[in-house]
C-alpha cells in the first residue's frame, strides 16, 4: 500500500520526499506509520523500475530537495494496482480506503464500480472478531461489555458503508 500511496500521490502532482511522507501519513498514518526506512526504499525500488522520476531543486532555506514525479511507466502500474486490487486491499479496511483514495484515476466507471463490488461483497458476508464453535458471534452474545463494543461499532460502520457503497454503485451504473 506503501507504493500505491507513493504513485497515487504523485499523479496528482510532483512532491518531495518530505511532503510526500506528510501526505501518506496524512492518509493512513494514525494507523499505519510510514517510516523514512520504509519510505525513502520504496522511493528507490519505484526509481529503478522507471515508475518515478527523480532531480533535485534547490531548497528555499535549506540544502537541496528530491522532487518526485510519476512516469508513464508508473501511471500504467497504479492503474493497474487500482484495476485489480489484491485481495487484502479489499478485506483490509485501511488498505482499502488508500484504494479509494485514488480510484478517481481510473477513468472507466465499471472499473470503478468492479472494486466497489468486491467490497461489498465482502462486507456482504457474515463475519466477526469472535467465533464460538466455527459461527460469528453477535455483539448481543458476547456476555463482555468491551466486546459488545467492538462487535456494535464494527456493525453500524458496516452498515454505513455498505449503504454508501450501494449509493455510489448506483450512480456509477448510471449512463453517461
Amino acid at each position: 500500500m506503501l507504493e500505491l500511496s507513493i504513485l497515487g500521490f504523485l499523479t496528482e502532482q510532483p512532491l518531495h520526499g518530505y511532503e510526500l511522507k506528510e501526505r501518506i501519513k496524512a492518509l493512513s498514518g494514525h494507523v499505519r506509520p510510514v517510516s523514512d526506512g520504509a519510505l525513502y526504499p520504496a522511493i528507490t525500488r519505484l526509481v529503478t523500475a522507471g515508475k518515478l522520476d527523480q532531480h533535485t531543486e534547490p531548497g528555499t532555506s535549506a540544502a537541496p530537495r528530491r522532487m518526485l514525479s510519476l512516469t508513464d511507466k508508473g501511471r500504467e502500474d497504479l492503474l493497474e494496482r487500482l484495476r485489480h486490487p489484491k485481495q487484502a486491499e479489499i478485506t483490509d479496511h485501511v488498505r482499502f480506503n488508500t484504494l479509494l483514495a485514488f480510484l478517481r484515476h481510473l477513468t472507466d466507471r465499471r472499473e470503478q464500480a468492479a472494486v466497489l463490488r468486491r467490497r461489498l461483497e465482502f462486507l456482504r458476508t457474515p463475519a466477526s472478531f469472535f467465533y464460538a464453535e466455527g459461527k460469528p458471534v453477535r455483539a448481543e452474545e458476547t456476555g463482555d461489555l468491551f466486546r459488545e463494543g467492538m462487535l456494535r461499532v464494527a456493525r453500524a460502520t458496516g452498515r454505513a458503508e455498505r449503504a454508501w457503497l450501494e449509493e455510489a454503485l448506483a450512480q456509477l451504473d448510471q449512463p453517461g
